[in-house]
């Protein structure tokens, strides 16, 4: 499997604390049956300031220290990039990475309100030739009001990433719910762990993938986390991938009936 979104790398935002913790993050990724990882530190002005050469840096001393002890674990770069309007010329000089260098980039909303103008930047970072990748949609804290507009942004060529451990009920009834309903209606293209550490929040595809695999069946959810992944470190053209399965009949109204807003 691949996963296209962690903080594997140590002391470089509120992931991973230092080496000891990367390391153990690594083993567990890869006793998960992860090979590759994406390294995709916040980049957020004000508050963690990464940039491209210094993410690169610290993925080459991880991966030295990875092959040093002997963990088969490979990783590329990216960056959990929040939206800002300086975004596009920030990428285009280098300054902010897109997954491995090529046209996709994890692309991180405001957890807790709209973004200004959201929808139009957006469709300006597809108009200049990048797909950005929507991170962890079903953990906003505003999704409820908004879902269409994320079906939306999906049909003019934006990608959506629902976390792993969301759909298995880690951050709670709410997430699940809409983490099950982004992959059930048709709305997901990867899967994703967003580690943060070795303790709570770790590495760990496979039991998200067992409830993507009841949600949409085994093929597409191979797709979650192994085709359009590697997809996406090849710099396939969206056209060019497996589209998106379509939604079983009456499966959003179902899920609907089971839960439709947290108090």
């Amino acid at each position: 499997m691949i996963d296209l979104h962690s903080h594997i790398l140590p002391a470089i935002d509120d992931g991973s604390k230092n080496l000891e913790m990367s390391l153990e993050m690594a083993r567990i990724a890869v006793a998960d049956g992860i090979t590759v990882m994406a390294c995709t530190p916040h980049i957020y002005p004000g508050v963690y300031l990464n940039d491209t050469q210094g993410i690169q840096s610290a993925r080459d001393a991880l991966q030295q220290s990875l092959d040093a002890h002997g963990i088969p674990l490979k990783l590329v770069i990216g960056a959990d990039v929040h939206l800002v309007p300086e975004l596009i010329p920030a990428l285009k000089k280098g300054v902010v990475p897109p997954l491995n260098g090529t046209r996709y980039l994890l692309l991180e909303p405001s957890h807790h309100i709209v973004p200004p103008h959201f929808s139009d930047m957006v469709f300006n970072l597809v108009a200049s030739g990048y797909v950005p990748v929507i991170t962890h949609p079903e953990r906003l804290t505003w999704i409820e009001d908004h879902y269409p507009l994320f079906a939306q942004l999906v049909q003019q060529g934006a990608w959506m990433q629902v976390t792993a451990s969301a759909l298995t009920g880690m951050f709670g009834p709410r997430a699940k719910y809409w983490g099950e309903r982004f992959i059930g209606d048709g709305l997901t293209h990867i899967l994703a762990t967003d580690a943060h550490s070795s303790g709570r929040r770790v590495p760990v595809l496979s039991a998200g993938l067992a409830v993507a695999e009841r949600l949409v069946g085994r093929d597409e959810a191979q797709q979650l986390v192994v085709g359009r992944p590697d997809a996406i470190l090849r710099n396939v053209a969206p056209a060019d991938t497996a589209p998106l399965r379509r939604p079983r009949a009456g499966l959003g109204s179902k899920l609907a009936g089971i839960f439709r807003r947290s108090p």
